[in-house]
């Protein structure tokens, strides 16, 4: 395979194996930063404690939180059929997401360096009986070394962004090489399938996406019950999943609301828990009253701001707040998912960018089941006519649910294009169990 490779991969794979050496100290910077768990660095190595299951091992690979979530219903059938899972990802969040939401039995381990030596470690130990990637989180060592070890390989809820789609056109010898090795290619939308097969993806189907199958998130009803007492009675807006330069605009926005609803809470739930601090900087500096889920703290009677810097918990926001900004979407990082607030019954508002999901919101948007604010003013307008009327509010969340049924059974979908390497893992299974 090596000598048919394009030329950027190969001195990819050559820097790659080279760097070897400089692992440690990056690992250790990376561990200053908090971005790695201290007692699993060696997985990033290739380095499994864990022993692998008997019989068939499906590998779902995702690169973070979205990705992992976006899996859960499927993984959930593919238990249901008795196979085992092992899920790789690369942050720390995400692996806290796992041991809280999925069942035991799915294994979890960092997706190792990509670096050929640690990529064959991982392979060797684990030995998958099928790969599914999830979105567009594509390794070229992990990807080209499963491919020689002759591991069936499907991209699932595949996604090419605007961003993306460019860049890769230009280096379209690279990416074709990479997506080459896919048996088959389950992309988001037709648009993404034209994308996929545009840069040399092999029988590309479009199945829609699994996000929209993807249950509403949990919440614990004692903390729910103990939070809706604490705000009973109070006009309430949740900023979900926000990210550094939205904050600032957040708050102006409360100050801005708060004359004209009095007791307004707003829930700020940031993107990274760990930025909690800094922005109850930022509240502090506007002189605004503020309480931090991360310290145990409820909002209390005179809380203009609660800051909810925890994981695992927008549960708990969607379930309390009949209107949700998503995050993301004022500054250029393409918006966040808004299918588990759309699920709970929430209001939705967003900003203008919002590429990452392009056609979820164009659809919520023209059934009247979400609204842009291109604007800081018009950010202030449209929360201002969700809170001040109620009727308004439950009908655009009534549009929003409907849309989000229309569009789902990507997991169906999914299945379906999965069945023939189903079938043959059962037929292993089955050899296996005789």
């Amino acid at each position: 395979m090596a000598n048919s490779l394009p030329m950027t991969l190969r001195v990819y794979r050559k820097l790659s194996f080279a760097m070897v050496p400089l692992a440690p100290a990056l690992i250790r910077s990376r561990l200053k930063q908090g971005k790695e768990d201290p007692e699993r660095v060696g997985e990033r190595r290739g380095l499994s404690l864990g022993t692998r299951p008997h019989g068939p091992l499906v590998w779902i690979h995702g690169a973070s939180v979205g990705e992992v979530l976006a899996a859960a219903a499927l993984i959930e059938r593919l238990r249901a059929l008795n196979l085992r899972i092992l899920l790789t990802s690369g942050t720390t969040t995400s692996a806290a997401i796992v041991a809280k939401r999925f069942p035991p039995d799915v294994i979890h381990q960092y997706v190792p360096y990509d670096s050929p030596r640690y990529v064959a470690r991982f392979l060797d130990h684990w030995r998958p009986s099928l790969a599914l990637f999830i979105e567009s989180d594509l390794w070229p060592n992990l990807i080209l070394s499963a491919a020689s070890r002759r591991v069936p390989m499907v991209l699932i809820n595949g996604r090419m962004s605007p961003r993306s789609f460019p860049r890769w056109r230009r280096a379209r010898n690279t990416i074709s090489a990479l997506l080459g090795q896919f048996d088959v290619c389950l992309a988001q939308s037709d648009t993404d399938a034209e994308r996929f097969s545009a840069l040399g993806a092999r029988n590309v189907i479009t199945t829609g996406n699994l996000k929209l199958d993807v249950a509403a998130p949990p919440a614990d009803p004692a903390k729910l019950e103990k939070l809706m007492a604490m705000t009973r009675g109070r006009p309430i807006v949740a900023a979900a999943s926000t990210h550094p330069g939205e904050e600032e605009i957040l708050i102006d926005t409360h100050l801005r609301l708060a004359g004209f609803f009095p007791g307004l809470l707003t829930v700020i739930v940031p993107r990274h828990p760990d930025r909690g601090n800094a922005i109850a900087g930022l509240v502090a500096a506007a002189g605004l009253r503020f309480t931090q889920r991360s310290r145990d703290e409820l909002p209390a009677a005179n809380t203009e701001i609660y800051i909810a810097d925890t994981l695992g918990e927008l549960g708990l926001f969607y379930r309390l707040a009949p209107v949700v900004f998503m995050g993301g979407s004022l500054i250029p990082h393409g918006g966040q998912n808004p299918i588990e607030a759309v699920k709970l019954g929430a209001a939705i508002v967003h900003g203008p960018q919002v590429f990452n999901f392009t056609d979820v919101y164009d659809a919520l948007d023209k059934a009247g089941g979400a609204r842009e604010a291109g604007s800081q003013e018009m950010l202030v307008k449209q929360l201002g006519q969700l809170l001040a009327d109620p009727k308004a509010c439950e009908a655009q969340a009534a549009a929003g649910s409907r849309v989000v049924e229309q569009l789902g059974g990507a997991l169906d979908r999914t299945l379906a294009a999965l069945e023939p390497y189903l079938m043959q893992l059962r037929i292993e299974m089955g050899a296996a169990n005789a």
